[in-house]
């Protein structure tokens, strides 16, 4: 017999996927009411995930409610008083408190082109981390030996720069294919597209950093926004081991993260260092 699962697993599994979704809670149940205090439901843009605060139209508006928040960035909190009859339009006189909780909607994603050794450490360095990240790369063996997990979202495809061409700004975007010939084209793809990323790496040396200004210039890309990247990425600390080097990369996005919450006008503000 399938185990039931409790209000408390559902929200661990819902929150390991970052999917964006509210918590409701019935506080306070007064008189007639379809549900008792302690009542729990999980709402996502798509409507009801797991429990009721009661069924019909209660339920509906706190569904609807609780979508409303999803969409207001203004709003992650709330503590509503309805009366059953007048706000909701039910017989029943009774009177409900509920609270509604935004979880997941602040989402950090991280985006690494390539799946190799360094960005497979990385990957699992990230997935550790509050965030969701996705990996592509061309090469099926290598996205296939990164292990799966409920924050990552692997992708094996034959055009690098079609991926970038789906990338949003304020994205963390990393770097890392075989060599700068397929960095290049990531890179470009999102200038053109006028795709500012929070973070925008590319792992490499200093003088692989000039090879790219210099093609990128060359394809029409005005210096300023071909420079506005980050090459060489990550703190310095460390060695030259993929598990370190992924730990210094990951240790600067969790830096840059928390600078740009302190101050908002940092955030895509790349430099040559």
């Amino acid at each position: 017999m399938t185990h039931p699962v409790s209000y408390i697993e559902a929200l661990s599994n819902l929150a390991q996927t970052s999917v964006p979704f509210v918590s409701v809670t019935m506080v306070e149940a007064t008189g007639s009411t379809p549900q008792d205090a302690g009542s729990k439901m999980l709402v996502d843009a798509s409507g009801r995930l797991h429990g009721t605060v009661g069924g019909g139209k209660v339920e509906h508006r706190a569904i609807e409610h609780a979508k409303e928040l999803l969409l207001d960035l203004s709003r992650s909190r709330e503590l509503v008083d309805w009366n059953l009859q007048r706000d909701i339009g039910m017989t029943c006189g009774g009177l409900v408190k509920l609270f509604f909780e935004v979880y997941c909607r602040d989402q950090w994603d991280v985006v690494v082109f390539g799946a190799g050794h360094v960005a497979g450490a990385l990957v699992k360095v990230l997935c550790t981390l509050d965030c969701h990240v996705t990996c592509i790369d061309t090469r099926r063996e290598w996205i296939d030996s990164i292990d799966d997990h409920p924050r990552l979202t692997k992708l094996c495809v034959d055009d690098l720069s079609a991926e970038a061409a789906k990338r949003k700004s304020g994205d963390y975007v990393i770097c890392m294919t075989m060599g700068h010939a397929t960095d290049r084209p990531v890179l470009s793809t999102l200038f053109k597209n006028g795709i500012k990323p929070a973070y925008l790496g590319v792992i490499g040396s200093k003088s692989k950093r000039g090879v790219l200004e210099r093609e990128l210039r060359s394809e029409g890309i005005d210096p300023e926004t071909a420079s506005s990247f980050r090459c060489p990425i990550g703190l310095p600390i460390g060695s030259n081991q993929p598990a370190e080097i992924a730990i210094s990369i990951a240790a600067q996005l969790l830096q840059h993260r928390d600078e740009t919450k302190k101050n908002p006008c940092i955030a895509g503000q790349e430099t040559a260092t």
